[in-house]
């Protein structure tokens, strides 16, 4: 769609973030109308999508009239100032519900904004709502959440990838363009891999964490959800930067993430060297698990960074094999740690023993977040406890940090000889609902590209690598970077998305029959299926 077309009154929930911006600058379009268009969109798909778990249609319109206000009175606004946002129901939002996809929380409206959600409302963003996730962001697949799981726009009988796939799915289902995760293992680039979105965690305190509820404090980062790199960075603009109120924020100036969007969209690679991390190429024996469909796209895109004149080594990051399990030993001592605050006693639910006339504060609390917490909570809560022990922790956590340890130093090693990595963002497409609700470990094996970069705090993105030719679903590239050099992603992902765009013929998410405007013409691999979730 052009912006003359969408300005005339064409579909404006296909616009990017980019062209609402220039609509909404030019005056072609008003706030209001965007909102009422994204609005609509919700109304019309979100029943079969179950993208969101609030939303806020009165008050984004009313935020909407106020951009609308200023900017007829020549005040300075942002750039995205009007556009609408989605927000991960794990920030905390001023009038709005924070449940954390949790029953524990549910109905709590918080007293305050996340530091996220206040640099969303002063750049003047219209909050749509709050978008479905698993519940305290443990899952891989959104079917964890205590209201329900969201469904692949895609194809709806499978996952939107997890924990934000509610933020991913509204995205890719057009309900609104832009989007806020949180990643503590990968829940913002495996969602956007199996969506055929882009999503990126920023560098570990580049963004900050203060009105996140906590996962694991170490780890979690959020971050931007999106239909391009460009939309992705615009956002990751208005996110970032030093927050007094986060301690592990970082104090120095935020990557030039816009700049460098800009600049890598024209292509030339010349001088960058690009890393392929051997341990998650997805190929020979490290393979076990990798779709071949995932594998082959994964392996076009390195040979499209190689066309635009990048350098391309292999690079070897042994500690790389134990970073699923040194992960599945700290994210759960974190989490123990962090929901011990989930009492009964202060807010959220309560719930009282039955046949107790006058309960203990033990009884009350025990009942509570026995009826409050899902089974994979109370799964991670008591593997974490346990991992603390007395007895225990030197032998499990303790040597999980020193893995941590580890990691960071082969991705040390892998950064002196290659200016960023790649690989696969997650081992297979979107999988059916269901397939392995009842399998954790199987459940846990779909972040093992992106949990070393939470293990090193290090910046990572997503962005379609193209369709899988066995189901015709989307697959993701990962690309990563040393820490604080995230316009290093988005210059190198600007130019890929590109050439990617060009070898597919468009943008994915337009190639699917469903959705309004019809089919684009079969890219390699085969066509896309149809958009189920889009009803006219």
């Amino acid at each position: 769609m052009t912006d003359a077309s969408a300005g005339a009154g064409g579909d404006l929930v296909r616009c990017s973030a980019a062209d609402l911006s220039g609509l909404l600058a030019r005056g072609e379009v008003s706030a209001v109308e965007v909102t009422s268009a994204h609005l609509d969109r919700i109304a019309g798909v979100d029943p079969a999508v179950h993208a969101f778990l609030h939303v806020a249609g009165e008050a984004a319109l009313a935020d909407a009239a106020e951009v609308d206000r200023a900017r007829a009175a020549g005040e300075p606004l942002s750039a995205l100032a009007g556009v609408p946002v989605a927000v991960k129901d794990v920030m905390t939002t001023v009038g709005m519900p924070t449940t954390c996809g949790s029953r524990i929380l549910e109905g709590w409206i918080p007293p305050y904004d996340a530091t996220v959600v206040r640099r969303l409302r002063e750049a003047r963003l219209v909050i749509l709502g709050k978008t479905n996730m698993d519940e305290f962001a443990m899952g891989s697949s959104t079917e964890h959440s205590a209201y329900g799981p969201t469904r692949n726009p895609w194809d709806l009988d499978r996952i939107p990838g997890g924990s934000g796939g509610g933020s991913a799915a509204a995205v890719a289902a057009f309900e609104t363009p832009l989007a806020t995760g949180t990643d503590t293992g990968g829940s913002i680039r495996q969602p956007a891999a199996v969506t055929g979105t882009v999503g990126v965690k920023p560098t570990y305190g580049g963004v900050s964490r203060y009105g996140l509820v906590a996962l694991a404090s170490s780890l979690d980062q959020a971050g931007p959800c999106a239909r391009s790199v460009l939309d992705a960075a615009l956002l990751h603009a208005v996110m970032a930067g030093h927050d007094p109120m986060d301690s592990t924020s970082l104090t120095g100036p935020v990557p030039g993430v816009v700049e460098a969007a800009r600049a890598g969209a024209g292509g030339d690679l010349a001088g960058i060297r690009v890393g392929i991390i051997r341990e998650l190429r997805g190929g020979g024996e490290d393979g076990a698990g990798y779709q071949p469909g995932v594998r082959a796209r994964f392996e076009e895109a390195v040979a499209l960074l190689a066309g635009a004149g990048a350098e391309v080594v292999e690079v070897d990051c042994p500690s790389f094999v134990a970073a699923l399990a040194a992960y599945y030993l700290i994210l759960p001592s974190e989490a123990s740690s962090n929901l011990a605050k989930f009492d009964a006693m202060r807010y959220g639910l309560r719930v009282y023993p039955p046949g107790a006339d006058a309960p203990t504060s033990e009884q009350v609390m025990a009942a509570t977040r026995a009826a409050g917490f899902g089974d994979e909570v109370k799964r991670r809560i008591i593997l974490g406890t346990y991992a603390l022990s007395s007895g225990y922790y030197d032998a499990y956590y303790g040597s999980a940090q020193k893995v941590r340890t580890l990691i960071q130093r082969d991705f040390a090693a892998a950064f002196a000889r290659a200016d960023v990595l790649v690989s696969p963002t997650a081992p297979t497409t979107a999988f059916r609902l269901g397939d392995k609700l009842d399998d954790p470990l199987a459940m846990y094996l779909n972040d093992v590209a992106t949990i070393p970069a939470n293990l090193a705090g290090i910046p990572g993105m997503s962005l379609p690598s193209g369709l899988a030719d066995e189901d015709s679903l989307p697959a993701g590239i990962q690309l990563l970077a040393p820490a604080e050099a995230d316009d290093r992603l988005y210059r190198v992902g600007a130019a890929l998305e590109a050439m990617l765009l060009q070898r597919w013929g468009g943008p994915l998410l337009e190639r699917a029959p469903g959705l309004p405007n019809g089919p684009a013409a079969s890219p390699p691999g085969g066509a896309a299926p149809a958009l189920q979730a889009v009803a006219r």
